[in-house]
């Protein structure tokens, strides 16, 4: 007779255990997980470049207002320092109001590119 040694998880342990082993089973895309990916995908684009042009800009209008709130621009010998500080802030105003208009238009061409796809897969979900 073969006395073997035999051990349980207790239940904590097997919710680990099946939380880590869901990680690696290849499992297919139903069409629904494929509907919220592609929503969420439409605002990924547009956010992205908008950020970067909100902090292009923000990093623009910062040095502006360094050359007019400090002594940068005589230190670095920038005669008329203060007018050359209120055009550069200005002139990084700009990329930093565009933001959101650009962010808008990206995300709203991207609804149009995939609005067929989106449309057919949430016609064939409601028919099921």
């Amino acid at each position: 007779m073969d006395k073997g040694f035999q051990y349980t998880y207790s239940a904590k342990e097997q919710n680990e255990i099946q939380n880590i082993r869901k990680k690696y089973e290849v499992k297919e895309e139903d069409k629904l997980d494929r509907l919220r990916k592609m929503d969420a995908q439409v605002t990924k684009k547009g956010t992205a470049i908008s950020l970067i042009l909100g902090i292009f800009g923000a990093l623009i209008m910062g040095f502006g207002m360094s050359l007019v709130m400090t002594d940068l621009g005589s230190r670095l010998g920038l005669p008329y320092y203060y007018v050359f500080g209120i055009v550069i802030g200005i002139v990084g105003m700009i990329p930093v109001c565009l933001a959101y208009p650009v962010y808008m238009r990206i995300t709203r061409k991207e609804r149009e590119r995939i609005a067929p796809e989106v449309l057919r897969l949430s016609e064939e979900l409601l028919k099921q």
